[in-house]
């Protein structure tokens, strides 16, 4: 065994495979639907359809919620207690993954999705609303293909600690792609985006029933949040 003196043993854990890869319980993993949170980036005028991708996702077994930004303040502007902010942190505690979907504005994703991400804190009465759940990031663009907002949506990902699956879609001249009730036409832009509602659904039922192991941590296993907490939040003396 390597000599590491700065390593706290006690605290310092093998991995546990047996945990990790064994069958659940009656050689199965949960059975209940996977529970997935659609939040698009422009406002939609029917918040209980969220669209293709949701029409997807409830083909594969998923139970969707998609939230419709329309009358969200801006970050800051309004208290934590208002409705829509309410509803917003309520949807992203049910989920067990989510569906980021936003046009390309001026290069980058659009204010409105930004103020629905700046909307979920880190934390929530001492739960974490979006650690170790999956995320899907899509983009449209009403010009040539470009995947500005999908890079921007997931380095937003990383830092609210969400499970980014490895595919994604962008979708170039959206006004050529969709047909009069919003539905997407077939396309190889709408083969992808069933990757990627596929590839999130695998994701989802993978690591949902692990989500507590995989995220215990040997920092917090060190120090607790209480400490944690204590230590950063000091006053300067």
């Amino acid at each position: 065994m390597a000599d590491i003196p700065n390593l706290a043993e006690a605290h310092f854990h093998a991995i546990n495979t047996d945990h990790l890869l064994a069958p659940r319980a009656g050689n199965a993993r949960p059975a209940h639907p996977a529970a997935l949170r659609i939040a698009p980036g422009p406002l939609v005028q029917s918040p209980e359809d969220g669209g293709s991708p949701a029409r997807v996702l409830t083909r594969l077994g998923a139970e969707t919620r998609t939230y419709s930004p329309s009358g969200l303040p801006l970050p800051d502007d309004a208290d934590a207690d208002h409705p829509k902010v309410q509803e917003l942190r309520d949807l992203a505690t049910w989920s067990e993954g989510m569906v980021w979907c936003s046009p390309e504005r001026h290069g980058a994703m659009t204010g409105i999705m930004k103020a629905q991400i700046d909307w979920i804190p880190l934390s929530l009465g001492g739960v974490r609303p979006t650690q170790g759940k999956t995320l899907a990031v899509m983009q449209v663009n009403g010009g040539s293909q470009s995947f500005n907002a999908v890079n921007q949506l997931r380095i937003l990902g990383r830092w609210m600690r969400l499970l980014t699956i490895p595919n994604q879609s962008s979708t170039p001249k959206a006004f050529l792609e969709f047909d009069e009730a919003g539905r997407m036409k077939p396309s190889p832009f709408y083969d992808r985006m069933v990757d990627v509602m596929e590839e999130l659904m695998k994701f989802t039922m993978l690591t949902r029933d692990n989500k507590d192991y995989l995220l215990d941590r040997y920092s917090e296993r060190k120090e607790s949040a209480a400490d944690l907490s204590k230590r950063v939040n000091q006053k300067a003396i």
